[in-house]
């Protein structure tokens, strides 16, 4: 008998080449498919709801796999737990259907970025947020990201190494707040494109800058020029935090938004 089991993790993706398994650097992926085969005694492979790239963290990334072994829920917990580095814990397990799919069953997806502003850079939150020694505007930006709500062409926001077939997305939320010496970007969507949201995170911050204008997204979604908005904004900054599917797959979704002010 084949059970398939989904999985929810958060990880610091400081140390890892990024999600996927690579063969000249550690990978989460990696990490977690030996954690998981000691625990199956057989060789398991993971599908992912959203790879992240290098540096990019996770607080409710979301993976399903398939395995003859049966273990109880706690069980593949803490037995991957125990074999995981410590920049990678499993939260949840739980058994699905074959009707499950962590990639092309998600609905929406979220993500939250974060800048640290000030003259001098952060050190204990070094590789945990991005660092703006410019003030940044956090009412600018939020009137910019109003222009990047609803479905639009997200070609000025896509990498150049994109594989997705259309640049179309429906951006459900978008948000801009500031506390203390930290802004917080927070967006969800159906789906993203390549360093969408890091695209977008550059971008917003020349606005919080004061060097474009407010219009200055609206401009860019029209023009659809990546080569003409702001550059992509670092990767310690994002976090995927959240992962949405049908409530029949009753999954414990729990991810949480990491605020430090």
């Amino acid at each position: 008998m084949i059970f398939r089991l989904a999985l929810g993790l958060e990880y610091d993706g400081s140390g890892f080449c990024g999600w996927q398994r690579q063969d000249h650097a550690p990978s989460v992926q990696e990490a977690l498919e030996k954690a998981l085969s000691r625990v199956a005694d057989e060789p398991v492979t993971v599908t992912c709801a959203g790879r992240t790239d290098t540096g990019v963290h996770a607080t409710e990334q979301v993976v399903h796999f398939e395995t003859a072994a049966y273990r109880p829920e706690h069980a593949w917990v803490l037995g991957a737990n125990s074999n995981l580095p410590g920049g990678v814990a499993v939260r949840w397990a739980r058994p699905v259907d074959d009707t499950f799919h962590a990639r092309f069953g998600a609905t929406s997806r979220s993500y939250r970025y974060i800048w640290c502003c000030g003259r001098a850079r952060p050190a204990l939150l070094r590789g945990r947020v991005a660092w703006s020694k410019y003030p940044l505007d956090a009412s600018l930006m939020a009137k910019a990201a109003g222009a990047l709500l609803g479905e639009h062409d997200f070609s000025a926001f896509r990498a150049v190494a994109c594989q997705a077939k259309h640049p179309v997305r429906t951006v459900r939320a978008l948000t801009v707040q500031a506390a203390g010496p930290f802004i917080y970007l927070d967006i969800t969507a159906n789906a993203f494109l390549h360093h969408m949201v890091r695209n977008i995170a550059g971008t917003l911050s020349l606005i919080g800058r004061q060097e474009r204008p407010v219009a200055w997204t609206a401009e860019l979604l029209a023009g659809r020029d990546r080569t003409v908005a702001g550059a992509t904004a670092p990767a310690e900054g994002l976090y995927l935090v959240g992962v949405e599917y049908p409530e029949v797959h009753g999954l414990p979704l729990q991810g949480w938004r990491p605020r430090f002010a």
